[in-house]
C-alpha cells in the first residue's frame, strides 16, 4: 500500500471535497474453500475539486483492478500499483470515479480480515482500517481530513449478518443462497472509522436513552457472551459522557462486535466497535482486573464517538490526542460511573506504568510529533501516545481545573463537530474556558521526552518537626527538561498498623528544587507522600524514614492509590538499579500477601514473575528468588478466600513460580483434581496456563498438549494449543517453530503470534540461545515480507531480550550500524530490544552487588 506522506496529504485536502462514497462488496467468495482468496469491490466515489484540471491520485490497495472510470471515461490502468494508488488526471469540478477491483482477504488483522471457526467451520470477516487501511477494502481517499458519507452494499450467505456504522436500510435476494444488504447512508467520517462486520454472529440487543445497542460474537462463543455485564458498563458509559460532554452521540445505533484474531484491544469504528474477542470474553473464571480492563476498553471506545469520530485529528501528528483523551475519559468515567471506583489506581499500575517504561527507551519522541508519513505512525501507538499523554491530560485537568476543562471541551465539540481539528484548536478554547495560558505547559509538556523524578530531601529537627523539606526535580542528561509539576503532597502517621493521613496541600514543583516551606515547623510523618494523588507524570522516590515505614507497613494505606504510588516507586528503583531485585522481592513477599487490590496484586505479581526475576535479579541468585515466591504464593494461596479473584490470582502465581519437584508434581496434580485448594476451579483457561507451565519446564509434552486440545477443539483452543508445542524445549521444535516464523508464508494471525510468544521464555534462555544471531540474518527480510502488525511482532518478540549479556548488546549495534538503509521504523524497534538488555544487565550487577 501507499505509504502516503503529510505534504501528499496536506495537497490533496487543499485540492478535493469528497462528497460521497458508494461501495458494493460481493463477499459470497468468503465460504469457498478454494477460491475464497479475494473479493470484488466497486466502488463509487463523488468529489470536487477545487483547481479543474489539476491532477491527483486515489488508493487502491487491491489485488487487480478491472476498471476503472472517471466521468465516464476510462482510466490508463498500466500506472496502476498496489503501492502507487491509482493517477487520477484532468479532473472537472465535480468528479465521479468509479473503481472495479478484486481485493484480498485477510489473515493479518488488517483490510478485511477472514477467519474460519474450528468449531462449526463457518467463516468470519471484520474490518480493521487504522491507520489507512481501508484501501485494502475500497478505493478511496485514505486519509482523516478527506471526511465524507458512506453507503454500503454487500452480498453474503442469506443466513449471516452484516454490521456497519449505520443501520441496514434493507435486505434483498441475490441468488440461490445469497442476500444482498444495503445500509443507510452515514454521517460525515473519516476513511478509517468506518467499517464492515460480516458473518453468521450471535446477536444481543437493547436499548438505552433512545439509541439502539447491540452486542455480537461467533456463534460458538455465544455461550460466554455475558451481555448484561457488557450493556451496563456501555449504558452507564453513555449517560456519564453525555452529561459531561454536553453532546449527545449522534448516531441512530451503536453496535459492539467481539472478533477473533484481533490485533489491539479495539477499534472506535464510529457506530460499529470491534473488541478482541480473545481479550474480552470470558470463557473461564477471571478477576476483577480482568472485568475492569474490558470495562475500560469498552468505555476507552465510546469516548471516542465524541473525540477521534465526530471530531477528528486532521494528520496523524495529533493521533496522541485521538488516544489520550479516550484513556484518560475511560478511566475518568470507570471511576465515576461505575463499580470500578478505584480505576485511578488501574491507571498508575497497569497503563501509566507502560507510559513509564515507553518513555525510557532510547526511542522515546515528544507526545506531539510531527508525522511525515503512515510508516512512521505504525510504530508511535505506544505508552507515550496512550498512557503518557492521558497523564498529561489528567495534569491538564488539575492545572486549570475540572470544570474550565469540560466548559472547553464542550465549546471544542460545538465548534468542531463533524469537521477535522488540532490540539491548538482544544488548547484555544481550554484558554478561553479558563481564563489561564496554556502554551508554555502544552510546551514543556507535549513537545519534550522522557521522564522527571522526583526526589524528597527531609531534615527533621530534635523535636521530630520538619526543619526543611525540598523537592528535587532530576530529568536525564540527554532529555534535561525541568518541567512544572502540579503536586499533592501526603503526610502519613502510622497509627495501629494504619496509615492515615493527617494532611495534603497541593503545590507547584519547578526547577531543580522547590522547597515546601508550608511544612516548615509541622510534625514530621511517617511517610511523606509525592504526587498524592497522581496528579502528574513522574518517577517518584521516598526519603529514608517513609521508605522505611512502607517496607513494614505498606499494607495500612486505606487508599490502594497511595499503595500502587509507593510500590511504583520501589518498581522504578529496581529498573534503575537503586534497588537490588531481591530486595524488592522480599518487598513484595512481605507487603503484597495482605494487598486487597486485585489490579495491584495482579501487575506487582507480574513485574514479580516475569521481569524481575526473569531479567534483573542475578541468575545465580535467581533460583532462590523463584523458591521463595513459590512458597509466598503457596502460603497465601491457602488463606485466600475460596473462588475469589485474590485466590485466581496467586494460584496463577504459583503456578509460574514454581520450579521444585515438589512444586511442580503440585501443579500437575492440579489437571487430575488432587489435592486443589478449596475453591479453586481449574477450569479451561487454568488448565492451559498450568500445562503451558509444566511443557515450558520440560515436565510436560506433546502427547499432553494434544489431550487438552481434543477437549477444546475451539479457535481459543488452537491458539493455546499453538503457544504450548511452541514452549516444547527441544532444539528440533525450536528449529521447526523458527522456520514457520521467518519462511516467506504468512502465517495466520493468531498462530503467528502464539508462535512468537512461545519460541524463546526466559526459562529456555540456554536452549535458543544460538538464535540470537539468526534474529539479526533475517530480521529485515521478515520485516519485509511482513503486513505491518505481524512485522513488528517479530521483531520486538523474537528479539533475544533473555540473552542478557554484552554479547547480544555488541550484537545489536553491529546490526545497527549496519543498517542505516533499513526502514526508520525497524531500527527503532530493535533499539528498543537493545535498552532493555542494558538495563537487565545494570540492574543485574546492581543485584549481584547486594549479595
Amino acid at each position: 500500500m501507499r505509504n502516503l506522506t503529510q505534504v501528499e496529504a496536506t495537497e490533496r485536502a487543499r485540492l478535493l471535497e469528497v462528497t460521497g462514497y458508494d461501495i458494493s462488496l460481493d463477499l459470497s467468495t468468503a465460504v469457498q474453500a478454494a477460491d475464497g482468496r479475494t473479493f470484488r469491490s466497486v466502488t463509487e466515489v463523488r468529489f470536487r475539486c477545487a483547481e479543474p484540471g489539476a491532477a491527483t491520485f486515489i488508493e487502491a490497495a487491491a489485488e487487480s483492478v478491472r476498471s476503472a472510470a472517471l466521468n465516464g471515461t476510462p482510466l490508463d490502468l498500466s500506472g496502476w500499483s498496489a503501492e502507487k494508488g491509482l493517477a487520477l488526471p484532468g479532473l472537472a469540478a465535480e468528479n465521479t470515479l468509479v473503481v472495479d477491483a478484486d481485493f484480498a482477504y485477510s489473515n493479518s488483522g488488517q483490510g478485511l480480515h477472514r477467519t474460519v471457526d474450528p468449531v462449526d467451520g463457518e467463516t468470519y470477516l471484520y474490518s480493521q482500517f487504522e491507520t489507512a487501511d481501508a484501501q485494502k477494502v475500497f478505493a478511496c481517499f485514505d486519509q482523516p481530513d478527506l471526511k465524507s458519507v458512506y453507503t454500503w452494499h454487500a452480498t453474503v450467505p442469506e443466513h449471516w449478518r452484516v454490521v456497519s456504522n449505520m443501520p441496514v436500510a434493507r435486505e434483498e435476494p441475490a441468488g440461490e443462497g445469497l442476500k444482498a444488504v444495503h445500509f443507510a447512508q452515514s454521517a460525515r467520517m473519516s476513511t478509517y472509522i468506518t467499517a464492515l462486520c460480516a458473518g453468521p454472529y450471535h446477536e444481543v440487543r437493547d436499548s438505552h436513552d433512545g439509541i439502539d445497542l447491540g452486542v455480537y460474537c461467533r456463534a460458538s462463543m455465544a455461550q460466554h457472551l455475558d451481555a448484561d455485564d457488557l450493556f451496563l458498563i456501555t449504558k452507564q458509559g453513555f449517560d456519564f459522557f453525555h452529561e459531561q460532554f454536553g453532546v449527545r452521540y449522534p448516531l441512530p445505533k451503536y453496535d459492539q462486535l467481539w472478533v477473533p484474531d484481533f490485533n489491539a484491544g479495539a477499534m472506535e469504528n464510529f457506530g460499529c466497535v470491534t473488541h478482541a474477542e480473545s481479550h474480552y470474553i470470558f470463557r473461564s473464571q477471571v478477576t476483577d482486573f480482568e472485568y475492569e480492563q474490558r470495562a475500560n476498553t469498552i468505555l476507552h471506545e465510546l469516548a471516542h464517538m465524541w473525540f477521534g469520530d465526530l471530531v477528528t485529528m486532521r494528520w496523524w501528528n495529533d493521533l496522541w490526542l485521538n488516544e489520550s483523551f479516550a484513556e484518560w475519559a475511560s478511566h475518568w468515567c470507570n471511576a465515576h460511573a461505575t463499580r470500578f471506583s478505584d480505576a485511578w489506581t488501574t491507571f498508575l499500575s497497569i497503563r501509566k506504568n507502560w507510559g513509564y517504561r515507553q518513555d525510557q527507551l532510547s526511542s522515546t519522541h515528544p507526545v506531539y510529533c510531527e508525522m511525515p508519513d503512515l510508516e512512521a505512525v505504525e510504530v508511535n501507538f505506544d505508552g507515550i501516545t496512550y498512557a503518557k499523554g492521558a497523564s498529561v491530560l489528567k495534569q491538564l485537568v488539575a492545572y486549570v481545573g475540572e470544570e474550565p476543562f469540560l466548559a472547553g471541551l464542550r465549546a471544542y465539540f460545538g465548534k468542531h463537530a463533524w469537521g477535522n481539528a488540532t490540539f491548538d484548536d482544544l488548547l484555544s478554547e481550554l484558554e478561553a474556558a479558563s481564563g489561564r495560558e496554556l502554551r508554555k505547559f502544552a510546551a514543556q509538556w507535549l513537545e519534550t521526552a522522557q521522564v522527571n523524578t522526583l526526589r524528597p530531601e527531609v531534615t527533621i529537627g530534635a523535636d521530630g518537626s520538619y526543619e526543611r523539606v525540598v523537592v528535587r526535580q532530576e530529568a536525564p542528561s540527554g532529555h534535561p527538561t525541568l518541567r512544572t509539576h502540579r503536586i499533592g503532597v501526603g503526610l502519613y502517621d502510622l497509627t495501629d498498623g494504619r496509615l492515615v493521613r493527617r494532611d495534603r496541600v497541593e503545590v507547584d514543583v519547578t526547577g531543580e528544587a522547590t522547597e515546601l516551606t508550608d511544612l516548615a515547623g509541622v510534625r514530621a510523618a511517617d511517610v511523606l507522600l509525592l504526587n498524592d494523588d497522581d496528579l502528574t507524570y513522574a518517577k517518584l522516590r521516598l526519603d529514608e524514614r517513609s521508605m522505611a515505614t512502607v517496607v513494614q507497613h505498606i499494607a495500612g494505606f486505606e487508599s490502594s492509590l497511595s499503595r500502587a504510588l509507593c510500590w511504583m516507586a520501589a518498581w522504578d528503583m529496581v529498573r534503575d538499579a537503586e534497588l537490588s531485585a531481591r530486595d524488592y522481592l522480599a518487598l513484595v513477599l512481605a507487603g503484597l500477601p495482605a494487598e486487597t487490590d486485585i489490579n495491584l496484586v495482579t501487575a506487582t505479581l507480574r513485574q514479580s514473575v516475569v521481569t524481575t526475576l526473569n531479567l534483573y535479579a542475578d541468575p545465580a541468585w535467581a533460583p532462590t528468588g523463584w523458591a521463595e515466591l513459590a512458597r509466598a504464593a503457596k502460603a497465601t494461596l491457602a488463606t485466600a478466600e475460596p473462588g475469589s479473584g485474590l485466590q485466581l490470582a496467586w494460584a496463577r502465581a504459583y503456578v509460574q513460580a514454581s520450579r521444585s519437584a515438589e512444586d511442580l508434581a503440585a501443579v500437575r496434580g492440579w489437571l487430575n483434581g488432587v489435592d486443589v485448594p478449596a475453591g479453586l476451579a481449574i477450569d479451561t483457561e487454568l488448565r492451559w496456563v498450568i500445562l503451558q507451565s509444566l511443557v515450558s519446564k520440560g515436565v510436560g509434552g506433546p502427547a499432553e498438549i494434544e489431550a487438552e486440545l481434543a477437549g477444546d477443539r475451539t479457535a481459543s483452543g488452537e491458539r493455546e494449543a499453538a503457544y504450548a508445542h511452541a514452549l516444547v524445549p527441544t532444539p528440533e521444535n525450536k528449529a521447526a517453530v523458527w522456520a514457520q516464523l521467518t519462511g516467506p508464508d504468512a502465517l495466520p494471525n493468531w498462530r503467528n503470534r502464539a508462535l512468537l510468544q512461545g519460541f524463546a521464555p526466559a526459562v529456555q534462555a540456554e536452549l535458543v540461545a544460538p538464535y540470537r544471531e539468526r534474529y539479526f540474518e533475517v530480521v529485515d527480510q521478515v520485516w519485509a515480507q511482513r503486513d505491518s502488525e505481524p512485522a513488528q511482532e517479530f521483531v520486538q518478540l523474537a528479539y533475544p531480550t533473555q540473552q542478557v549479556s554484552e554479547d547480544t548488546v555488541a550484537a545489536t549495534d553491529a546490526w545497527l550500524a549496519a543498517a542505516g538503509d533499513k526502514p526508520a521504523s525497524l531500527r527503532r524497534l530493535v533499539a528498543e530490544g537493545r535498552d532493555a538488555v542494558v538495563r537487565a544487565l545494570k540492574a543485574r550487577e546492581r543485584d549481584a552487588r547486594s549479595a
